[in-house]
């Protein structure tokens, strides 16, 4: 830690790519590896460095500046940042970077070359750091011993010579963080300095009515390979995903960047379901032994991120189709009172339940409001989802996708919180109330005994199978679907 003499981290907590000390905030930005090959997949491929070198400068200061211009929840946390100036850049989009240049990642060649890259990135952002230092001045709790640390202590001649002469504006520089929406957004390069996950997979894009489209992806290395080699197959043996990959690759890919990283890097380790303990064991004292600061492990199993499902009948036939269950003449529930911004009048949400053999569970729904505007499409709603209520089974799916409509015409805030359409306020309320009874429901209810688990991990967004787990998050290639531990 460059900040060692001036502050103590403790734990991760946990993000795996900037561990901070107390009220510490992140601040990162990754440069798009990817688009800086020219000729990619030709025996001239080669990343453009000096671009490279451009790239982190602008994003020194641009981070630095997002200091100043920042609104943070705690003072706390603003002294922490402005005394410090803590920045992080990274990168995205690596190994998309190493497959133009015809090198397999976790070899030699992708090693090498992956450091080069990232000293070029190091050494650009601490001469920007330290010229803006002469320009606007130091981070207040710069001290010249910095220069001791050992990610300085390497540094080239020159540059540190610069640092001497006018110190360092941000105290940290260089971080690679998760980038799974990111990558997205720039043309689905590969994440961070992961391999290619999956080269191509479906995704399910939801549309403005709330209804989803499926379109076929391609890792953006691909549809280069594509554009510029038509139908011949890629080679194999350069194509590599991350289950095809031994652990030993992951770690000698992230002990190469770490030597050009103040901060961390977010890296996961995909291992073999059937891999010992020891070898398991192995994987973190290597990682250890190799320089990296952290490292997460991923190893699909049947007790992680799965799905419950009904196990098969052997022999039998295709289950018949659910019946709706019969109202009963009398039936308890709650009524659920949300004021609505852009309504007048308050909106009352009524759920009934009812005792199908599981216990209570919802049964119907009612909407009213003497605002009639919404009248005709809440009838409808609810009608459907009480439907899907007197179905039985997991009706939690339900608030969820009530929860991702969004309003073209904007949302509102309730209680504090920010409710994207009156839909999502209506799934919020199917929630609450599925909290509650829970919260009521007997212990030994919780799990039906004749349950399994597939192996798969369930997205909550769109309920797909198509959840993973990389650089320390939960991503969604059916959906865009995102989250970090």
């Amino acid at each position: 830690n460059n900040l060692a003499y001036c502050e103590e981290i403790l734990a991760s907590n946990p993000c795996g790519e900037q561990m901070l000390p107390a009220y510490g905030a992140c601040l990162l930005g990754s440069l798009n590896l990817a688009r800086l090959v020219e000729a990619p997949f030709s025996d001239g491929a080669e990343l453009n460095e000096a671009r490279l070198g451009g790239l982190t400068r602008t994003a020194v200061r641009m981070l630095d500046n997002v200091i100043d211009i920042s609104r943070f929840p705690l003072e706390a946390q603003a002294a922490e940042a402005r005394a410090k100036r803590r920045i992080g850049i990274g990168v995205t989009g690596l190994a998309d970077a190493l497959l133009f240049c015809g090198a397999r990642y976790g070899g030699d060649e992708a090693v090498a070359l992956t450091r080069r890259w990232l000293t070029v990135i190091k050494r650009e952002a601490y001469r920007a750091s330290a010229e803006l230092a002469a320009e606007k001045g130091s981070f207040p709790l710069y001290d010249p011993q910095i220069l001791e640390r050992p990610n300085l202590r390497d540094l080239d001649e020159e540059t540190r010579a610069l640092i001497a002469q006018h110190g360092l504006r941000n105290g940290c520089l260089t971080s690679i963080a998760p980038t799974g929406t990111t990558s997205l957004l720039a043309g689905n390069v590969s994440s961070g300095v992961e391999p290619v996950f999956a080269y191509a997979y479906t995704r399910k894009v939801r549309q403005r009515d709330g209804s989803s489209r499926e379109e076929q992806v391609e890792d953006y290395a691909l549809s280069v390979w594509r554009g510029l080699k038509g139908e011949v197959e890629p080679p194999a043996e350069l194509f590599v995903s991350a289950q095809d990959l031994a652990p030993a690759d992951h770690l000698r890919m992230q002990a190469a960047a770490q030597t050009c990283i103040d901060s961390s890097i977010s890296k996961t380790v995909n291992c073999p379901e059937d891999i010992a303990f020891a070898d398991f064991s192995d994987i973190y004292l290597e990682g250890y032994r190799l320089g990296c600061k952290g490292l997460t492990t991923y190893r699909p199993n049947a007790v992680t991120g799965s799905v419950l499902s009904v196990a098969p009948t052997p022999g039998a036939a295709e289950p018949a189709e659910p019946k709706l269950s019969p109202r009963p003449d009398v039936l308890q529930g709650a009524t659920y009172k949300i004021k609505w911004p852009q309504s007048a009048h308050a909106v009352y949400v009524t759920i009934n339940d009812a005792d199908i053999g599981e216990g209570p569970r919802p049964f119907e729904i009612f909407v009213n409001s003497k605002n009639m505007e919404h009248y005709a499409w809440t009838l409808g709603l609810t009608r459907m989802i009480s439907a899907v209520f007197r179905r039985g089974g997991d009706v939690a799916f339900v608030a969820e996708e009530l929860k991702a409509v969004f309003d073209p015409s904007g949302g509102g805030w309730i209680d504090g919180r920010y409710v994207p359409s009156l839909p999502a306020a209506i799934g919020g309320v199917i929630e609450r109330h599925l909290r509650i009874e829970a919260a009521a429901a007997p212990a030994h209810a919780a799990m039906a005994p004749h349950a399994h688990t597939s192996g798969k991990a369930c997205c909550p967004q769109c309920g797909g199978l198509e959840l993973v787990r990389k650089e320390g998050c939960d991503t969604c290639f059916g959906c865009g679907y995102s989250k970090c531990a």
